[in-house]
């Protein structure tokens, strides 16, 4: 059997305000397959994003262990291979127009030729933006630059995708579309996603269903 794409065993995570210690994870347990959806739901300010940052080994647990793809190596270069993150406010460079938005996830990894170029443009067409390549955000609407954000997400073809509330900025038919193009990307190209998500319709469209209630996923 292939190691999961993702696990996560015992994840703990605390953090002090004043005097207070304030427990927000502890223990967190979580496997993912190949090509498995996944959505976590939870209370606002339960840790929904705290645990995102730790899968995505954009922070460090205080207790736990964490392996992508049977690995503890969870360094900025493998995570720019391994992973996608779609965040809820787009974090879009204003000054770069879409196309160059989506080729930045190349630029971690090596100066982009002509065969990322012409990914870059075809993920750009899948997303419905062929037409857009050259606007700027601030030519975009909401729904175009959670688009955008997505197919740069996409862009080195990752083997995880972490979405931390994508459709928290969109209104309940754009967000609906996101989420339907999200995991209709993924199911095309077998890549893993977790959701994170405050709205259940959205949560019930993936495989499985998580809550994370008192610091404990299940």
């Amino acid at each position: 059997m292939s190691d999961p794409v993702l696990s996560a065993r015992g994840l703990a995570k605390a953090f002090r305000s004043g005097d207070r210690r304030i427990e927000v994870l502890r223990g967190v347990d979580l496997a993912l397959a190949e090509g498995e959806t996944v959505s976590i739901r939870g209370e606002s300010g339960c840790g929904k994003s705290t645990l995102l940052n730790l899968l995505a080994g954009l922070d460090a647990p205080d207790a736990g262990t964490l392996a992508w793809g049977g690995s503890p190596d969870t360094g900025a270069r493998r995570r720019a291979t391994y992973l996608g993150i779609v965040f809820q406010s787009f974090y879009l460079i204003p000054e770069l127009d879409a196309l160059q938005n989506v080729l930045l996830a190349a630029r971690i990894l090596r100066g982009p030729g002509a065969a990322e170029l012409a990914r870059a443009r075809e993920l750009l067409d899948r997303v419905g933006l062929a037409a857009r390549a050259a606007h700027l955000p601030a030519q975009l609407s909401g729904g175009e630059r959670q688009r955008v954000a997505l197919a740069r997400a996409l862009m080195n073809a990752p083997r995880l995708i972490l979405a931390d509330e994508p459709t928290g900025n969109l209104d309940e038919q754009t967000g609906g579309a996101i989420i339907d193009l999200l995991l209709g990307l993924s199911a095309e190209t077998r890549t893993t996603l977790v959701l994170v998500t405050h709205n259940a319709a959205h949560a019930a469209k993936c495989a499985r269903q998580l809550v994370l209630q008192a610091g404990r996923l299940g």
